[in-house]
């Protein structure tokens, strides 16, 4: 099945529900159904054919919604871009996308103009204003095509969204996600993480709509559900509560530092959360005192996932029963990812591929249907990552008795210090118990009698003081005197990537410079 015709199902079924609001403008589902398939029309014309890509280069637009359910309703590969990035770095996803067609909001004209002779494949661009030269008009072009579309017959391991990495260990690979790969995905997210969703449902989209966010608005526009997206470009805590109490929010998706703002807001207490069914958080760790405040602060509306662009919502879960402190064994999952969802296997395995027993470290792997086709034009890293249907995840950690598997680090995070293996995560969630301490990445150095040294980079909170001594001595009372940091950087901000992650690749390499250690 296309999964375009999630929305021209719920165009039938609920013709008249609002399916997007972006500031004052809304657009039924009936709209919104007949633009994506004028656009499919365009495309046609501009000879965009079945199994072509489209990239889609906008900050959160409706039209980023029509472009993507466009490309899935013409059988062509969707490649929505995160607007934050560099414009080399989205100049290379393009061109690796071997995309025909860029769609872009405005602010991208300029740039894109520029970067011409770097994107040879590109036969159009199309811009959602400031159209003139080679920049197409998207409305122009909408405008002058039919309404009328049939959903191109596509194969279940077809593709239909190419999903580029963050890149935080190189460059970004093209996670190919198949129809079936997202169907999957959107009936996991209607078993396991909101039950019982529907047309009366409300989500709001204050991450990218290229990634996580994107991926939740397809079951919700699969169930005819209310879409807010929000006019700015950066993640405005105040903004998204007041939008959660204006329009009834039921359900919305966060990465974990935007959780972090908003339950450190003082507009929280002004503003009625009380609508929020799921707030759903994912795409990065968090630390468990981090959590303990979600927790107070929002109430019982949490649900956590742990997956990668590889195996998109998601891997494990941690459902709202269990996002409770009350108790030790309740407070000890909470550390965890949570357990397999429900059509999908995990397991921990050996350097040796074969499973671990209960409670021993490994790396994490996971089969079922979510899991990508491979990786776009890359055969090598694809045969690394997938092993006889498992998705190697990379991920080092282990599984409880009773399934919850705790996530300790990237391998590649792991720090090994005179032959004992350390496990970042470990030492920052005690570090982040420090009244003082606003956020933590934890690393290994290098050391000329350990091989590595372990090293904790620290922002501490606007206004506080805080000693490299503290720390150290925080971490002596708590864990193995090998295991504590031997120095400790104070640093007003840790460095992040444009999808809020702590590039803990760019504060090792500043101190691997002229060693072998591949970071």
């Amino acid at each position: 099945m296309n999964i375009g015709t999630f929305l021209s199902k719920a165009a039938r079924a609920f013709p008249d529900n609002v399916a997007t609001v972006f500031g004052t403008r809304t657009v039924t589902y009936a709209e919104f159904n007949a633009r994506a398939n004028r656009l499919a029309n365009a495309l046609r014309r501009l000879e965009v054919q079945a199994g072509d890509t489209v990239a889609i280069l906008q900050s959160n637009h409706p039209e980023t919604l029509e472009a993507m359910f466009a490309s899935f309703k013409a059988g062509c590969g969707a490649v929505p871009i995160n607007f934050r990035l560099h414009s080399n770095e989205y100049a290379y996803i393009i061109d690796h996308a071997e995309a025909k067609i860029v769609i872009c909001s405005s602010e991208f004209n300029e740039d894109l103009l520029r970067l011409r002779d770097r994107l040879p494949r590109v036969r159009h661009l199309i811009t959602l204003s400031g159209a003139g030269g080679d920049l197409l008009d998207y409305e122009t072009l909408v405008d002058g095509a039919p309404d009328v579309w049939n959903d191109a017959t596509v194969g279940p391991d077809d593709l239909a969204w190419l999903f580029y990495t963050s890149g935080t260990t190189g460059r970004p690979k093209g996670a190919m996600l198949t129809h079936r790969n997202l169907i999957a995905m959107s009936m996991n997210f209607y078993a396991d993480m909101c039950p019982g969703f529907g047309p009366n449902d409300v989500t709001l989209h204050a991450a990218p709509l290229s990634h996580g966010s994107g991926l939740y608005a397809i079951p919700s526009i699969g169930k005819g559900a209310k879409n807010v997206i929000l006019q700015s470009r950066s993640f405005d805590a105040e903004g998204v509560l007041r939008n959660i109490q204006d329009h009834g929010v039921t359900n919305m998706f966060v990465a974990p530092t935007m959780l972090k703002r908003m339950v450190e807001n003082p507009a929280l207490e002004r503003f009625d959360h009380r609508s929020l069914r799921a707030c759903i958080y994912g795409g990065g760790p968090i630390l468990l005192e981090d959590l303990k405040e979600a927790i107070n602060s929002l109430g019982p509306c949490l649900v956590q996932l742990y997956g990668q662009a590889e195996s998109p919502m998601t891997i494990t879960y941690l459902p709202h029963r269990d996002h409770a402190c009350e108790t030790p064994d309740q407070i000890r999952r909470l550390a965890s990812a949570g357990f397999a969802r429900t059509d999908v296997e995990v397991r921990i395995v050996g350097s040796d591929g074969e499973a671990v027993p209960t409670g021993v470290m490994g790396e994490i792997v996971t089969r079922s249907d979510l899991v990508m086709k491979g990786y776009w034009r890359d055969p090598e890293a694809t045969a690394t990552a997938i092993r006889e249907g498992w998705l190697f995840t990379g991920d080092v950690g282990y599984m409880d008795v009773h399934g919850y598997v705790f996530i300790m680090d990237r391998a590649k995070d792991m720090i090994i210090s005179g032959g004992e293996n350390v496990y970042p995560r470990e030492i920052e969630e005690i570090i982040i118990q420090h009244p003082a301490v606003r956020e933590v990445a934890v690393v290994g150095v290098p050391d000329p009698t350990w091989g590595e040294a372990v090293k904790a980079v620290v922002a501490v909170k606007p206004g506080m003081s805080l000693t490299a001594a503290e720390i150290i001595a925080l971490c002596a009372r708590s864990i193995a005197s090998y295991k504590k940091p031997k120095s400790v950087e104070l640093v007003e901000e840790l460095p992040k990537n444009a999808y809020g992650k702590v590039m803990k690749r760019e504060l090792r390499a500043q101190y691997w410079k002229n060693e072998p250690r591949r970071v």
